[in-house]
């Protein structure tokens, strides 16, 4: 952590003062003026539109003019909208809109970006989501702030999914400011030589920013020496940046150097990229875009003692105007600054410091190849071929992490057959089958699935086929001595079998990019593709390559080895020591005690005594008696003889390594409850115990290197040994039997036991100048036995019981352990929220666990189902996992459940709450709880701008509503939600008891009125109601057993929602007579576990310090449970005071009072009180929380897949 800290000290100290940044230069802090508003109509375009009056040019943010909006000829995927603003520009915000008075609007769409109108580039939302959120109705306007900004001149709207009762509309803004970008470009033969200013002092630190564009994926961006060979030199090689750093006496680097680091993945990808570069003596900060790599070098370092001249582009040769050493760069750098002199703006200026060599230019050519993605499995491009030619020659390059993919498929005319070009196994093979022979088939090239672009050329004339890749050539005789060429070819893909094309796929679709696609002597133009003009197509991307580094930044943890595909990435966990989808969890006990505990005897083990931390497994032995001793063994000599030296100078300085590092070594000690060492001492001759000045004449050092005097388990500084400690050294004068001065053999056995001094690491023994005195020790292994979060129990005997620990992090992977028992069927082990996330352990039925989070790509589940019940009052161990790739759940024995999640999807957990336990409350006859869904909903600048349609965006298709109750009261009402569009939802007991639900989802239509006759609620018992709707289909279980469907006539989407009401309703406008009655006469009893999606109403009530969202009426309190105490009528016990006019006043935290105003800012609880349940728990590490969290920005995406299949 403090290296972390300084690392970033270390950045803030070599930032200079000036405006300049590696994003661009000079920009103005305030950058969001609206971009689009006061452009020309001819500003705008489209893919198509559906009369002249739904033209692009209409798609201004709330102009009515036209038909208020744009609206393409067809609404499907392949409809774009697009702005030219002119010149290169810094967007910071966009803001959507529906047609005007429609029923037309984009709920999602994809925003692209180019610099000149060809190679578009997808941008992605805090890095894996693609997609954005449109809106909800035709008129109010979504903003959303784009983190990080980005600079462009063409900006593509792509709707992906818009009003299934109507067409795609839009009507759009862009904000930003001006960018002012200076450019250089390099054709591959050209440097710029810039000599800096001779100073007598040598430079604090050298600061390099820019920003370039590749048009090749090698090259030299800037290099710079000095005398004796040292170098620094930044190097694009196959697409990825390289640094390189020598420090003297070597060569121009090759592609292994002393010092290299790596950043960055497909940067050839004709984009611009950031780069800053920092050097501060031995430290070194290397960034591009948003990676950073920190370097500390060892020793004294010459970076900076390098001559006055550095070249950017390429290394020209001394002497040679235009020869260079190595291969150039070719592409653009923009902004280019060395310690804040604008290098671009001197060569622009002729000034003297600049050297240009070759053809260097000061402006970037826009990119002529149009490249296209292949999205699915599904895609293909159908071209015709040269029909009736007496040759076949076909040219194109791709680029794929897949190893396999169809390529290409021919037919061959007059009957002479056809051929299928594709990948397997990353190298490209090619069938050929012709009547009357078996196929034959060729392979060329290998490894051709790491994301680079590789050339195909494959021509057939005569009697050869010939297929090159790269400079790998393969050749296949064709039978038939005259060839044609077919009607079409089939690139990524094929038809359906139903279509009769005939066309044969011996792998699947290819997944990838492809360009520069020529056919006989002729290049293929995709956008007539785009366009409808030549062939046809399926699931392309056309203009853009969307290919990703799902390896960068690596999400395996521990050293596992990074793979991937198009679609994911998978760890390879081999000899690391962990497994898991990403190497987390260890393979390894904690401890020799957990060993035990699994029955295992004595014996060598590793452990691992972080767990799924940073640390790794080492070998231990373990020694298995009463206690399980953890043995250390140490690497020094087994005995020490220590004779005499003159006076002054140490008779013996001896050091101990142990297998186990600092690291784990500290980790295993404080796991354990307690450790020591021991140190058998003989001595055969009087020495003094210090000098005359009173310095001591031995000392040892421990595990952090500080030096301690003292022996024996006493306390630091004591300077006694065992003997001393109780009392019965051979002489009482002294502390230890070896300073009694006696001519005769003593020994000394010495106990170290201040765990946190251990391991010993060095013993020093110094000599008084007395002639003859001779000793020797023997040190032993470090020995621990104890786990201190193993064998940490809690029992949480009463209802108000409860524990604090710090916050649940686990942004990227997290791990929950715990052991539990119980007698009661249903619970919540743990729970945290977050805005929109939460993560959830519960005992959901006598059989069922349940790990439930939700990271943003809606609600998902794992459940364990058991044929044994798990309330037994057995010991039962749960261990939940949730990373990147899926999550996992493991009770007992039980088989491991898994639930993938998205490929694209969310990937951070972000939790800003405690760890909760559930809450019960008592409401008393007229007394009412209201949750505001403004605040819960709103998503800050990201959602709309108009303040006063903020709550009135939320429209929902599905919910989930959870609560238990316990009330004699008929009618009551247990639940209402509200609508500012005069919507609702109640859920009431009628004059019966029984249980009615009604839905109203259109204002001008009747509401869904159904009842559900399982028996009467109203008999004081605790009832519990789960309600699920999709759409128009509402599951209602009760009592986690009666379950009954109804389908909904009144719509499917719950508009504007405003409110969720527990208890007496004062006003019910518009709804049906019986909820009317019901919410007059409100709630008197007690509701536990309420639930509406991801908001908790009884526990906002008890947040004081959060927002302010619900409002209380009459007396409402928390209560011990739900399950037994008071009936209804005869208020239960309250705990806290009572909650009137919003939130509730915090009290002490005693016996009979619960958590009410605890610390917030960064704990957490967990308890036994979960609705009804008391628990008493077995947690290990912490309880309840075992944590590795790892910190790298890799975010979120909407996903395509049924979130029944993943999270």
């Amino acid at each position: 952590m403090a290296s972390a800290a300084w690392a970033v000290l270390q950045v803030l100290l070599l930032l200079p003062t000036h405006s300049w940044s590696p994003v661009g230069a000079g920009n103005p802090p305030d950058c969001d003026a609206p971009l689009a508003s006061a452009l020309p109509r001819s500003s705008f375009s489209s893919s198509s539109e559906l009369s002249s009056s739904h033209g692009p040019g209409f798609s201004r943010l709330n102009r009515r003019d036209g038909a208020g909006g744009w609206t393409p000829l067809v609404s499907n995927k392949y409809q774009w909208l697009q702005i030219d603003l002119g010149e290169r520009m810094e967007v910071t915000a966009v803001a959507t809109q529906g047609g005007y008075g429609s029923s037309d609007w984009v709920t999602s769409y994809l925003l692209m970006f180019s610099d000149g109108g060809r190679n578009w580039k997808q941008y992605r939302r805090e890095e894996s989501i693609w997609g954005f959120p449109g809106n909800t109705n035709a008129d109010s306007v979504v903003h959303y702030r784009l983190q990080p900004p980005f600079e462009a001149r063409f900006l593509r709207f792509l709707p992906l999914a818009w009003n299934p009762r109507g067409r795609i509309g839009m009507r759009i803004e862009v904000y930003g400011c001006a960018y002012k970008s200076e450019v250089v470009c390099f054709d591959g033969q050209s440097a710029l030589l810039y000599k800096l200013d001779k100073k007598p002092l040598k430079p604090v630190r050298d600061v390099i920013s820019l920003k370039f564009k590749a048009i090749q994926s090698n090259g030299i961006l800037l290099h710079r020496e000095g005398q004796h060979g040292n170098h620094i030199t930044l190097e694009l090689i196959k697409g990825k940046l390289v640094f390189f750093l020598n420090s003297g006496n070597a060569k121009l680097p090759t592609t292994i150097a002393p010092v290299t680091l790596t950043l960055g993945s497909l940067l050839d990808d004709q984009q611009w990229h950031s780069v800053l570069i920092e050097l501060l003596d031995t430290q070194v900060n290397f960034t591009v875009d948003k990676h950073t790599h920190h370097f500390q070098a060892k020793g004294e370092s010459s970076y900076l003692d390098l001559n006055f001249e550095i070249s950017f582009g390429g290394v020209p040769t001394p002497g040679r105007a235009r020869a260079f050493t190595r291969k150039s760069f070719h592409g653009c750098l923009e902004n280019l600054y060395y310690n804040g002199v604008d290098v671009t703006e001197l060569a622009k200026k002729h000034k003297p410091q600049i050297l240009m060599m070759g053809n260097v230019s000061f402006s970037c050519p826009q990119p002529q190849t149009v490249p296209v993605t292949f999205l699915s499995s599904r895609s293909y491009l159908a071209l015709p071929a040269n029909s009736g030619e007496d040759k076949v020659s076909v040219t194109f390059q791709f680029r794929t992490w897949n190893r396999a993919g169809h390529l290409l498929f021919g037919e061959l005319q007059r009957g002479s057959g056809s051929f299928v070009l594709f990948l397997k196994d990353g190298k490209l093979k090619l069938s050929l089958f012709q009547p009357g022979q078996s196929p034959r088939n060729v392979t060329a090239g290998a490894g051709l699935n790491d994301g680079q672009w590789h050339s195909v050329s494959l021509s057939a004339k005569w009697s050869h086929m010939n297929v090159v890749v790269d400079d790998d050539t393969a050749v296949q005789p064709l039978v038939a001595a005259l060839i044609d060429s077919g009607d079409t070819y089939y690139f990524g893909g094929c038809l359906d079998n139903s279509s009769g094309s005939g066309c044969k796929s011996l792998v699947g679709g290819f997944q990838g990019c492809l360009r520069l696609i020529t056919i006989g002597d002729k290049a293929v133009d995709p956008i007539s593709v785009q366009q409808g003009a030549l062939g046809r197509f399926r699931d392309l991307q056309i203009d853009s390559c969307g290919i990703t580094d799902r390896c960068l930044p690596s999400y395996c943890e521990h050293g596992g080895a990074c793979s991937q595909s198009w679609d994911t990435f998978s760890c390879d966990c081999l000899g690391t020591g962990y497994t898991g989808e990403t190497c987390h969890s260890s393979l390894y006990e904690q401890s020799c005690e957990a060993h035990k505990h699994r029955g295992n005897p004595s014996g060598l083990y590793y452990i691992d005594a972080d767990g799924s931390g940073p640390l790794g497994p080492f070998l231990v032995y373990c020694n298995m008696t009463d206690a399980a001793w953890t043995v250390v063994r140490h690497g020094g000599p087994d005995a020490v003889t220590v004779r005499g030296a003159p006076s002054g100078h140490p008779r013996s300085a001896v050091s101990f390594a142990y297998a186990a590092g600092a690291g784990q070594l500290r980790a295993a000690v404080s796991l354990a409850e307690r450790c020591e060492q021991r140190l058998a001492l003989r001595c055969g001759t009087a020495r003094r115990p210090d000098s005359r000045d009173g310095t001591p004449l031995s000392w040892w050092v421990g595990r952090t290197n500080e030096t301690h005097t003292y022996w024996g388990g006493s306390l630091p500084d004591a300077q006694k040994c065992t003997c001393g400690l109780e009392g019965n050294c051979i002489d009482s004068q002294y502390y230890c039997n070896c300073d009694a001065g006696r001519n005769e053999w003593a020994s000394d056995t010495i106990v170290l036991s201040q765990k946190e001094h251990l391991p010993v690491t060095q013993i020093v023994m110094m000599d008084a100048g007395q002639p003859h005195s001779e000793a020797a020790y023997t040190l032993g292994p470090l020995l621990c036995h104890g786990d201190k979060s193993f064998w940490n129990s809690a029992s949480f005997n009463t209802e108000t019981s409860y524990l604090h620990f710090p916050a649940f992090h686990g942004e990227l992977t997290a791990d929950v352990c715990f052991f539990f028992k119980t007698t009661v069927s249903s619970g919540v082990f743990m729970e945290n929220l977050g805005i929109t996330d939460f993560i959830r352990i519960e005992l959901r039925a006598p059989t069922e666990v349940t790990f439930s989070f939700d990271v943003g790509n809606g609600p998902c589940e794992v459940t364990v189902q058991s044929p044994t019940p798990f309330n037994d009052n057995r010991w039962h161990h749960v261990r939940a996992e949730r990373n990147v790739k899926g999550a996992s759940l493991q009770v007992d024995q039980l088989p491991q459940k898994m639930q993938p999640a998205p490929a694209d999807g969310h990937v951070r957990l972000q939790l800003n709450s405690q760890l909760f336990i559930e809450i019960s409350a008592y409401f008393q006859t007229g007394s009412s709880m209201t949750y505001h869904f403004q605040e819960h909903y709103t998503l800050s600048e990201n959602s709309s701008s108009l303040v006063s349609s903020l709550h009135r965006d939320v429209t929902l298709t599905r919910e989930m509503i959870t609560l238990s109750f316990r009330t004699t009261q008929t009618p009551s009402l247990l639940l209402y939600v509200s609508s500012f569009y005069e919507e609702y939802l109640s859920v009431i007991l009628a004059n019966n008891g029984s249980l009615q639900i009604r839905y109203k989802l259109d204002r001008h239509q009747n509401p869904d009125a159904f009842a559900f006759d399982f028996k009467n609620m109203a008999d004081g018992q605790l009832h519990q109601v789960k309600i699920n709707r999709e759409d128009a289909v509402v599951v209602v279980e009760v009592n986690q057993s009666a379950k009954k469907q109804v389908i909904l006539s009144s719509g499917t989407e719950f508009n504007a929602v405003k409110s969720l009401i527990l208890g007496k309703v004062l006003e019910a406008a518009g709804a049906d007579p019986d909820t009317r009655r019901a919410a007059a006469s409100g709630f008197t009893g007690c509701l536990s576990a309420v639930r509406f999606g991801r908001a908790a109403p009884l526990k906002a009530a008890l947040r004081p310090s959060g927002p302010s969202r619900v409002t209380v009426r009459g007396h409402v309190a928390p209560v011990t449970r739900c399950a037994a105490g008071a009936a209804s009528g005869s208020p239960a016990r309250e705990l806290a005071p009572r909650l009137a006019g919003g939130a509730g006043r915090s009290g002490p935290a005693d016996e009979g009072e619960p958590l009410v105003n605890a610390d917030r800012r960064d704990s957490a609880v967990i308890g036994g009180v979960i609705a009804v349940v008391i628990f008493i728990l077995l947690c290990i590490t912490a309880i309840a929380i075992r944590i590795y969290q790892q910190r790298k920005l890799r975010k979120e995406n909407e996903s395509k897949v049924s979130k029944k299949e993943e999270c």
